[in-house]
């Protein structure tokens, strides 16, 4: 069976951070903070590997995107 995953994702326009799961059309969840987000995901999925949107530039040039809390 495979890990089930949930993605931290922060959303500029509202202004919050929307709980999603792979290839859903919208969030599960939507909160004011990362960590309220975190804990919201860990709720709704306790055991699903959750990734943080962290969208930085590397030394590389490239985008590093998600990480794990």
């Amino acid at each position: 069976m495979a890990k089930k995953e949930l993605f931290i994702e922060h959303r500029e326009q509202e202004g919050d951070y929307a709980v999603r799961r792979p290839g859903a059309p919208r969030a599960s969840a939507t909160e004011p903070t990362q960590a309220e987000a975190i804990e919201r995901a860990r709720e709704i999925e306790p055991d699903a590997a959750i990734l943080v949107e962290r969208v930085r530039n590397t030394d590389r040039g490239s985008r590093d995107k998600w990480r794990k809390p």
